[in-house]
């Protein structure tokens, strides 16, 4: 199945890795829950009609209430950038000026979620980052004709595709809340999916991470008696993450080559050892760069074993008894 990409761009972006997370993640009966919704790209294509998201970035949660809502729309939203991404083209130092205007107004308190998008697709490298009073503070991406129409099709389409599987309240429930208050919410039926910023990563996100954030949802997940799947890192060609010997090597681990492209620091754009830590039975995938086991080594040996011992029987019969054997089947 094709995976479905949101109109919401940033990096960290879990596009590449959804067929895998997808995957790995068995069905349950109950809700899909994130507690770190971010672009919300593996919620979508985890499809379940029941969901419980949350984020603490207001601004993500309030551009898909009003998806959900019906307040953003296809039509609006084209209408929107073609009007913006026209003054963008126009405007004077490049286009930045009209990008700064853009970010101003959003950064006054207007925090339209238009204007979201706007900054969320014209900012530098794919990145989202605010600053420590809630303002918008990546610079422009150096692109004057960024809203070109191929690319506002593009992101309208991506709007339409996410607005058909974003279910009505109460089926889908988003919060802006801390994720120590979502995950308890689960039960023994549900899935709890967590996407938290990576200790140790330069990564900006809304809210920082610290090691005490990392020891309280370890002690969460801990506790829960849903299923849960974390996405983390393991390691990278300069160092581990530490956090998987400390906390997560009691559950069970598998691991895939990642190759990030985003990001404003040299070493976020390397590859990285990404890690997904479980509650459940993964004994059937390889560890690491994810496929299915085929038969046990114990197994084929034993087949093996099987077939040279009546090889070594069928050699060692006398010319007669043979001929008996074929007689009979050519009889039958």
């Amino acid at each position: 199945m094709k995976t479905i990409i949101p109109p919401i761009k940033s990096q960290g972006i879990k596009t590449k890795l959804v067929p895998w997370i997808m995957d790995i993640a068995p069905k349950v009966g109950g809700r899909w829950i994130e507690p770190f919704f971010g672009t919300g790209v593996v919620a979508f294509n985890a499809r379940y009609k029941q969901a419980i998201l949350n984020d603490t970035n207001p601004h993500i949660i309030n551009f898909y209430k009003g998806v959900q809502t019906g307040k953003i729309t296809v039509p609006l939203m084209k209408q929107y950038l073609q009007t913006e991404g026209k003054l963008l083209s126009e405007a004077e130092n490049n286009g930045y000026e009209h990008y700064l205007k853009v970010r101003a107004r959003f950064n006054s308190g207007e925090f339209s979620s238009y204007d979201f998008i706007f900054l969320s697709r014209a900012g530098f490298n794919g990145m989202m980052r605010f600053g420590s009073k809630g303002n918008w503070n990546i610079p422009f991406c150096k692109k004057p004709d960024r809203f070109a129409q191929a690319y506002i099709t593009k992101i309208v389409n991506q709007l339409a595709a996410v607005s058909q599987i974003i279910q009505p309240e109460p089926d889908w429930v988003f919060h802006n809340s801390s994720f120590s208050e979502i995950i308890p919410l689960a039960t023994e039926n549900d899935i709890v999916y967590c996407d938290p910023p990576y200790y140790g990563r330069h990564v900006d996100y809304y809210n920082g991470w610290t090691e005490k954030d990392e020891e309280l949802l370890f002690k969460l997940l801990s506790e829960t008696k849903a299923k849960f799947i974390l996405s983390t890192w393991h390691h990278s060609d300069w160092r581990e993450n530490n956090m998987i010997s400390k906390y997560w090597a009691k559950f069970n681990i598998l691991t895939k080559d990642h190759f990030y492209h985003n990001g404003g620091n040299v070493e976020n754009r390397k590859s990285v050892v990404e890690a997904l830590v479980c509650n459940f039975d993964i004994s059937k995938y390889h560890t690491h760069n994810h496929s299915v086991k085929e038969k046990s080594e114990v197994t084929q040996l034993g087949v093996q074993w099987m077939n040279e011992t009546i090889a070594k029987s069928v050699g060692q019969e006398s010319g007669p008894s043979r001929c008996k054997q074929e007689t009979a089947a050519t009889t039958v």
